[in-house]
């Protein structure tokens, strides 16, 4: 992998990832662009004990543009955007409506591949392990940013899910507390490890390998499953099976097998509805321990995918009880969804 750093026209940062260590990058993004100007505020819900950021500059970010004006297109037959070279193979730079920025965290754009008209699941093994090693890239860099408290890396696929650009391509959040979610297990893990003297995650991933009526694909190095409770429809938890904290601490054997697993994956999400089906819409989401935390140890690193399609044209949709109490009502079976994820294996 070779990476380039480069400028866009009003000072953002970009990073070219490039499969090939003889490639050139030195093409100037030559817009006539204004310095990006944000209203990001966090605020405090006493209530809860979270923190909401509003940013009403992002009212104004590029909503559904069609396919010839894709700002994460390369540039071409004098069309500039927001990659100035005319081809690439991973993406990065910063958002230019970011819902976090300066001391309240960061946020960037990750393009995966130029075909305007792909997905994830298109691209190859070499590809998907070069958006692996982006993804790790940033989180060391991000993490080290005074502000940062937990680097997230996810992508979200699908106008379903809420895409604003079809163009494939993810997001990196920085942000500049611990999450909620991610501040909830924490505590989780750290009565379990009290009560029972192990590891929540090692023992969570010990009984899903065990039972396996909800392994999805188990591999060398990686572990895919169907939780035993999960939230949504089709819901698929990928660990690593030598739990690590985070990203960085992979090491070449599982870093080695994750690029087919995970692309296989996404390629039975796109089968489960049957033939005629328009492509599953996802969020792709990694779990990744808070960069300073008293029970950081006991965070497992993992990928978690689900969609929000429960059937061939229906949709699960957050309502009363998810949205107003948080309390979820799964509508599939966990093990008959992992049994159609399954039935639908790559010949």
């Amino acid at each position: 992998m070779k990476r380039t750093a480069a400028r866009l026209a009003d000072g953002r940062e970009l990073l070219y990832y490039d499969l090939r260590d003889d490639t050139v990058r030195d093409t100037v993004d030559r817009r006539p662009l204004a310095p990006v100007t944000t209203t990001s505020e966090i605020r405090h819900d006493p209530l809860l004990g979270d923190s909401v950021a509003i940013a009403s500059h992002r009212q104004a970010r590029t909503y559904h543009p069609p396919a010839g004006d894709c700002p994460l297109c390369p540039t071409r037959d004098g069309r500039p955007t927001e990659i100035p070279a005319s081809d690439y193979d991973v993406v990065v730079f910063e958002n230019r409506f970011p819902s976090f920025a300066g001391d309240s965290g960061r946020c960037e754009v990750v393009c995966f591949t130029p075909d305007h008209d792909a997905s994830f699941a298109d691209l190859d093994p070499e590809h998907a392990a070069l958006v692996l090693a982006a993804w790790t890239d940033r989180t060391a860099e991000l993490s080290a940013l005074p502000a940062v408290r937990q680097v997230f890396c996810f992508e979200n696929r699908g106008q379903e899910i809420g895409v604003t650009l079809g163009h494939p391509h993810g997001q990196i959040y920085a942000y500049p507390f611990v999450t909620p979610r991610t501040e909830r297990v924490l505590a989780n893990a750290a009565a379990h490890r009290r009560r029972t003297g192990r590891n929540l995650f090692d023992d969570t991933l010990a009984a899903e390998r065990a039972d396996g009526s909800r392994t999805v694909l188990d591999g060398a190095h990686w572990t895919a499953h169907v939780p035993h409770a999960a939230h949504w429809p089709y819901e698929v938890h990928l660990h690593p099976r030598r739990r690590v904290p985070d990203l960085l601490a992979l090491d070449d054997a599982a870093r080695a097998e994750f690029p087919g697993l995970y692309l296989e994956l996404l390629r039975r999400l796109d089968r489960i509805f049957g033939p005629g089906e328009p492509p599953t819409p996802y969020v792709s989401a990694w779990h990744q321990a808070p960069t300073h935390h008293p029970h950081r140890s006991e965070f497992g690193l993992h990928l978690e995918v689900f969609t929000i399609r429960r059937a061939p044209g229906k949709l699960k949709f957050l309502a009363g009880s998810e949205s107003g109490m948080n309390v979820f009502i799964n509508d599939v079976p966990p093990e008959a969804a992992a049994r159609r994820l399954r039935e639908v294996a790559s010949e």
